[in-house]
């Protein structure tokens, strides 16, 4: 399993490649799982309902199995490490894409668009491996992509990617 972790500014565009990255890997075969990480509070279950309940009354991990899903909500981890929750979680994929854990030690490609900010939110010493953007002056040492070359991104991420 690769994981590789992308980090930039709200709104530069890490939702939007990530869909296309995940396109294109599952057209070349792969098994792709992603995980996002957010510093706010998002509802998963519905208040009232059986899964609801099933982890207001204590359960540590909780599962609605539909149809056509499985959603899974864990509850009491301390600490959300990207490799941990990718290796746990993640089962049988060949990549995992994440958006933010920009604090993890993982490998991280930033999306930086000139639109948004021209200041990179990372470091090379933070795992900073590349770059997608349009600001080619911020770490011209590191590989740049633009937004549109996902077959290089893809490339590029099969060889260098954390295992």
């Amino acid at each position: 399993m690769k994981i590789i972790s992308f980090v930039g500014h709200s709104g530069s565009g890490k939702t939007t490649l990530i869909e296309k990255l995940i396109f294109e890997s599952k057209s070349r075969g792969m098994h792709v799982a992603t995980i996002k990480h957010t510093h706010h509070s998002v509802p998963i279950d519905t208040p009232g309902k059986d899964s609801w309940r099933y982890t207001q009354a204590g359960a540590e991990i909780s599962m609605l199995v539909t149809g056509d899903s499985l959603n899974l909500v864990v509850t009491g981890i301390a600490e959300f490490e990207l490799k941990q929750l990718a290796q746990r979680f993640s089962g049988e994929v060949d990549l995992v894409f994440a958006e933010g854990f920009s604090q993890d030690n993982v490998n991280k490609i930033e999306v930086l668009r000139r639109a948004c900010s021209s200041l990179s939110r990372c470091d090379i010493a933070d795992g900073l491996i590349a770059m997608v953007t349009d600001v080619d002056e911020v770490y011209p040492q590191l590989p740049h992509f633009c937004l549109e070359d996902i077959s290089g991104i893809i490339e590029f991420i099969l060889q260098r990617a954390d295992s």
